[in-house]
């Protein structure tokens, strides 16, 4: 009998301790200087289709509660509800297995984390004076006027921040790079690079980042940039990247050149980095605001995006205005 207790004893003690390894946090490697380490290639194709916000259909449920089997069943329609889409769509010629949106396993059922009820707080006076004059500003305006009526994409500058790392039909390859005292973040979409000066870590045992001082503050007040001027630490396993001094041209959904993003880059699987990003922008919305989607680890690194060699849309895009001003200005 007593072999038998001891038996179900090491079995009870067994599972105590996978139960208790399940629940630990992930703890990534360590680069030989000592910081977590989160280089390699990333996609988040699979995160395409989720909406930004919670679904009125949804209305009451929170992330944690939807289950497995709904998610999957909202893949599905979401993705279903895509193809039929783009089938009517002229321009999307090409077999559709050719665009990485296409049948995604989505990690969640919308973006926004906080507020908790998944909704974009709401805008300011102040943002809505903005975009009632911006509306007027284009009054008498057709979409080609001249090349600053197109999107800074159209016209390959970038995609901004977090646009440029946000899911699209193509592109979707990113890589996080790491020396002592940088991380440098490539995005394969319109070929971005970010390249982020470290502070001193807190909790990450770095020499390196202990070693180093006070942190190194933005660049000057007048000094703006398409992506912003980041700099970053490490928060245990987390990477933390303080964005500002923003173009006002690139800013995230009509906020303004004041615009704070914090990005948080915390290793949650072998394979797995939860990208989250807050917005804080005090003249566009009445609070600050967070999503979050999955970076999933590719062999694939980023390819080249040659987005001007040969491309001449552009330049036919204004032509075609103007051929249709002239033909308007003939009576034909």
């Amino acid at each position: 009998m007593r072999p038998y207790i001891l038996t179900l004893g090491v079995v009870a003690a067994l599972a105590a301790v996978m139960s208790a390894q399940s629940l630990r946090p992930y703890a990534p490697a360590r680069t030989p200087w000592g910081d977590p380490d989160l280089q390699g290639a990333y996609t988040n194709s699979n995160e395409s289709l989720i909406p930004m916000e919670r679904p009125a259909s949804l209305t009451g449920r929170t992330l944690e509660s939807i289950t497995p089997e709904e998610l999957a069943r909202l893949n599905e329609e979401r993705n279903q509800s895509r193809i039929e889409a783009d089938k009517q769509r002229w321009e999307l010629r090409s077999p559709l297995h050719w665009f990485e949106n296409h049948d995604p396993k989505a990690s969640r059922a919308w973006l926004v984390i906080d507020p908790p009820d998944g909704r974009i707080p709401a805008t300011t006076p102040e943002a809505k004076q903005r975009a009632t004059a911006r509306t007027q500003a284009r009054q008498g305006r057709g979409d080609a006027d001249s090349y600053e009526d197109r999107s800074l994409y159209d016209r390959c500058i970038t995609r901004g921040l977090p646009g440029s790392m946000m899911p699209a039909i193509y592109g979707n390859a990113y890589e996080i790079i790491q020396g002592p005292g940088y991380v440098a973040i490539s995005y394969e979409m319109v070929n971005e690079l970010r390249v982020i000066p470290l502070d001193p870590s807190t909790g990450s045992g770095s020499p390196r980042a202990q070693s180093r001082g006070d942190n190194r503050p933005h660049v000057r007040a007048p000094i703006h940039m398409y992506m912003g001027d980041g700099r970053g630490h490490f928060d245990g396993n987390t990477l933390v990247v303080e964005t500002t001094n923003f173009n006002e041209n690139s800013t995230y959904r009509g906020s303004t050149d004041r615009l704070r993003i914090i990005e948080r880059f915390t290793p949650v699987a072998p394979e797995t980095v939860e990208w989250s990003v807050t917005l804080d922008d005090a003249a566009t919305w009445v609070r600050p605001w967070t999503f979050a989607m999955h970076l999933t680890k590719t062999d694939e690194r980023p390819f080249e995006y040659a987005c001007h060699e040969g491309n001449y849309a552009m330049r036919n895009i204004l032509g075609i205005a103007r051929a249709a001003e002239a033909a308007a200005r003939s009576g034909r």
